[in-house]
């Protein structure tokens, strides 16, 4: 799709994004940007590394599946409201 971006193109989308965030914005723009970037592949290569190696650092929790159901009193279902 974007195969065909030329140094025409990619010079023109430049002067565009300048012209919009302005150039004090594109520096805290890219930081931001970075930060994302990175945050991002910090967390697919811990996911990576959880997956590979069959652990969780989640502590188990109860499911209500689990639980026990509570004995009934009476032959009547149970309202949830009144």
């Amino acid at each position: 799709m974007f195969g065909n971006l030329g140094f025409p193109e990619i010079l023109l989308l430049l002067v565009v994004v300048l012209l919009v965030f302005g150039a004090k914005r594109l520096p805290e723009i890219g930081q931001s940007l970075g930060k994302g970037i990175r945050e991002f592949k910090k967390s697919m290569t811990d996911a990576g590394e959880a997956i590979s190696s069959g652990t969780d650092d989640r502590a188990p929790t109860s499911r209500q599946i689990d639980a026990q159901p509570e004995p009934r009193s009476s032959s009547e279902p149970k309202r949830l409201s009144q």
